[in-house]
């Protein structure tokens, strides 16, 4: 059974979400987390210890939520010929191109970040990122199984930004004059796509 103080944090962390999606980290008060999840500032405080504790949970919840899966199948992944891991780890970093709401605000609130980076985000990168840029590096190193350590991260950086440019920016490339059409078929596509021009390019290096 579902404890009320249980239900009260949720209904604040969802609120936070859609609020840190629509208007970023400096355009969203309490006042307006406190309104829109219909609790008291003092529950936010008692939950989360303030505004930052609160958008620390909610970043962290982002930062899973596009890296579990992948994470989920790394063991699996070894067993695979790295132009098929490869390929997986493509289709995986896609797959948040498929959901709707929930990875549209966790999107919507990286790209906040992006433009303007806060402490919160710096302080919580490193420790979230780490263990995604780790299976990118692993992935890497099959390829390029010489490569001094600032290659692997460059590669690894390359590699995961040939599909965050997609994840990032999935509503305006939907939109006129692009119109791309980003349905499962599509997204599918898209993976298999870039996971065979990224097979190409590292296999060309190695």
């Amino acid at each position: 059974m579902t404890r009320p103080s249980e239900v009260t944090r949720e209904r604040i962390t969802k609120a936070a979400e859609r609020l840190f999606a629509e208007r970023g980290y400096d355009g969203t008060s309490i006042r307006a987390i406190v309104a829109k999840a219909r609790v008291n500032q003092a529950a936010i405080n008692y939950h989360f210890d303030g505004k930052d504790g609160l958008y620390r949970e909610v970043l962290r919840a982002a930062f899973r939520a596009m890296t579990e899966d992948q994470l989920a199948h790394a063991e699996e992944a070894k067993a695979m010929s790295r132009e098929d891991a490869l390929r997986a780890f493509i289709r995986r970093q896609l797959h948040p191109l498929m959901g709707r709401d929930e990875y549209s605000r966790y999107m919507r609130i990286f790209n906040w970040e992006a433009v303007r980076p806060t402490p919160v985000f710096r302080a919580l990168v490193s420790e979230e990122a780490a263990p995604f840029m780790g299976l990118a590096a692993n992935l890497v190193r099959r390829f390029l199984p010489g490569a001094d350590p600032r290659t692997v991260t460059v590669a690894s950086i390359w590699l995961i930004g040939q599909c965050s440019v997609f994840l990032r920016n999935r509503e305006q490339l939907a939109q006129s004059p692009i119109g791309l059409v980003l349905d499962d078929a599509a997204v599918e596509w898209l993976a298999g796509l870039i996971g065979g021009w990224l097979v190409g390019g590292l296999g060309r290096q190695a």
